[in-house]
């Protein structure tokens, strides 16, 4: 099923009589193609999950409209939408068992949808097999792990096979295995099943394994949608660049200067093309190669050895991060206890940024 978002706001009234409405979403347009995973990404409260509220019925926007298909569903109540809703608390009924927390929705279908408790049974049971839990049907939540809780509730948000899944952060209460393990299965059923859906997220690596598109969201505003990887290798603005990475990307302030990056007053790296003036000057955790001859020169606090991967701790008087910090392969990393380290850059990991609009200057690279 196509969702089309077109030009959707989403206003809420001030608390107090003089202040000004809050726009939680403003003006967003997208379409989500037929069968597609979406990662709707962003900080706390910059408006993705009530822009998950909206697909579904459970906020009215103050303008725009919502499409699933050709119909118009945007003053449709949610039991109408043909949704399936999945919550970071589960929200399972703690009297009931597995089955008869699947079985649920069904048994609220009226007229021509109404089912045969044969047919019912049969939908659970399926529902059941999807998410691998068919052993666990006759338990009741509390003798259920955290992520065969949430297995359940994906299985009750599937059993009447929606137009729509709506996942809105629904790894947040796993441990870090299990909701590797959690979203790995999410794929899997997504994939399975075909149908689209839109996962809300604040953890960009959630996001980014799993989707086929991510958007990128700030203060109720879009700032960049695409393929995960692309949006990575080529953010559109600062905040991009600082949201997406783990560890997050390094920023120095900085300015360019006749085709060449100065750092501290130094030459780091050719940027041909690029216009003269002040920039952030913003480089991947493994944007860094070190080189005894190399431009860049900082000072090393610190070494951490992570089996595959080195990472190395440094500052330097340019950096405009709280934290600096390169990773590179385990058999290159410093020799010794130097008190200084040297980099060479990776032109195609570094990106260049207006200082004042914070908007991605472009520069010629060869990567």
């Amino acid at each position: 099923m196509k969702v089309v978002l077109q030009n959707l706001t989403k206003k809420f009234p001030s608390i107090s009589k003089k202040g000004e409405d809050v726009i939680a979403v403003n003006d967003f347009s997208f379409e989500i193609p037929d069968g597609k995973l979406i990662g709707l990404l962003g900080p706390s409260g910059c408006g993705k999950s009530t822009t998950l509220n909206l697909i579904c019925g459970l906020e009215m926007p103050t303008s725009g409209h919502i499409f699933f298909g050709d119909d118009d569903v945007t003053r449709l109540p949610p039991e109408n939408r043909g949704v399936g809703l999945v919550f970071q608390n589960y929200a399972l009924y703690p009297h009931l068992t597995v089955r008869q927390n699947i079985l649920f929705p069904l048994e609220n279908l009226k007229g021509k949808d109404k089912l045969s408790k044969e047919e019912m049974n049969k939908k659970a049971d399926e529902a059941a097999h999807l998410v691998q839990i068919e052993a666990l049907m006759d338990r009741k939540p509390r003798e259920m792990s955290g992520g065969q809780q949430q297995r359940v509730a994906i299985a009750r948000a599937l059993v009447k096979m929606p137009r729509v899944l709506l996942l809105d952060e629904p790894l947040s209460n796993l441990d870090a295995r299990l909701r590797l393990q959690t979203r790995e299965e999410i794929r899997r059923i997504q994939r399975q099943t075909g149908i689209t859906t839109i996962f809300v997220t604040h953890d960009q690596e959630e996001a980014m394994s799993i989707s086929d598109s991510i958007v990128v969201m700030k203060d109720g505003v879009v700032q960049q949608i695409g393929q995960p990887q692309a949006v990575y290798d080529s953010p559109v603005n600062l905040f991009v660049a600082e949201f997406l990475g783990t560890p997050p990307i390094n920023v120095f302030t900085g300015e360019v200067k006749g085709g060449k990056l100065l750092l501290d007053g130094t030459a780091v790296l050719d940027v041909p093309g690029a216009p003269d003036g002040e920039v952030y000057a913003a480089v991947r955790p493994e944007g860094f190669r070190l080189d005894e001859n190399g431009p860049f020169v900082c000072s090393l606090r610190q070494v951490e050895v992570m089996g595959r991967d080195t990472s190395i701790v440094f500052d330097h008087p340019s950096r405009h991060s709280a934290n600096l910090r390169a990773i590179i392969p385990s058999e290159e990393r410093p020799k010794g206890s130097p008190e200084t380290v040297r980099f060479a850059l990776k032109p195609f990991k570094v990106f260049l940024f207006d200082r004042k609009t914070q908007e991605r200057v472009p520069f010629e690279t060869e990567g």
